[in-house]
């Protein structure tokens, strides 16, 4: 196992760069192509380089080898970042991320770092979760402004953080001013 993570009614795992995930799946969240609920882990399809997973409330998303990221389940407010709002049981493509190191999900939004130290976020921005300075939601990936340095990310409900080489912490998004 290289990494894993539990999301709020479903985990998933990396091996050998597939995924495998199991739990509640009523949005599609486990990427075998079904909405059936698993007790045992099953293969996401048409992911064999995955180096990390990260899973949020009804969703999740990988990032592969080559820099790409692929998510899947619920995409109500646009967080799988594809550009629509359809449900997918199957990964897909989070639009114009070819450099990702490392993935964040929440309940409706996502963040990826960037190799270069940026952060991009997508999907529901009613709290300024996604950083770009409005509350407007993006189906696509948006800039995080004056984020350039970050070495690590996390996301949480409403808000979104960034951990900086120089050892601070940044953070948008609904109380990001306590954070």
């Amino acid at each position: 196992v290289l990494t894993f993570d539990a999301g709020t009614f479903h985990t998933c795992i990396v091996q050998t760069g597939q995924v495998m995930c199991w739990g509640y799946n009523n949005e599609g969240q486990l990427g075998d192509g079904t909405t059936t609920t698993r007790t045992n882990p099953v293969e996401v399809s048409g992911i064999t380089t995955a180096r990390s997973v990260a899973t949020g409330g009804y969703e999740s998303c990988a990032v592969l080898s080559d820099g790409k990221e692929k998510c899947w389940g619920d995409n109500t407010n646009g967080g799988l970042g594809d550009g629509t709002t359809t449900d997918r049981s199957t990964p897909v493509e989070v639009s114009g991320i070819t450099t990702a190191t490392q993935v964040a999900v929440s309940y409706d939004h996502s963040c990826a770092l960037l190799s270069d130290g940026k952060v991009k976020c997508w999907g529901l921005n009613d709290n300024g979760q996604l950083g770009d300075g409005s509350t407007t939601d993006s189906t696509t990936p948006v800039d995080v402004s004056g984020i350039t340095t970050a070495t690590s990310i996390a996301v949480g409900g409403d808000h979104s953080c960034a951990l900086l080489t120089d050892k601070t912490v940044k953070c948008w998004g609904s109380g990001s001013d306590v954070a």
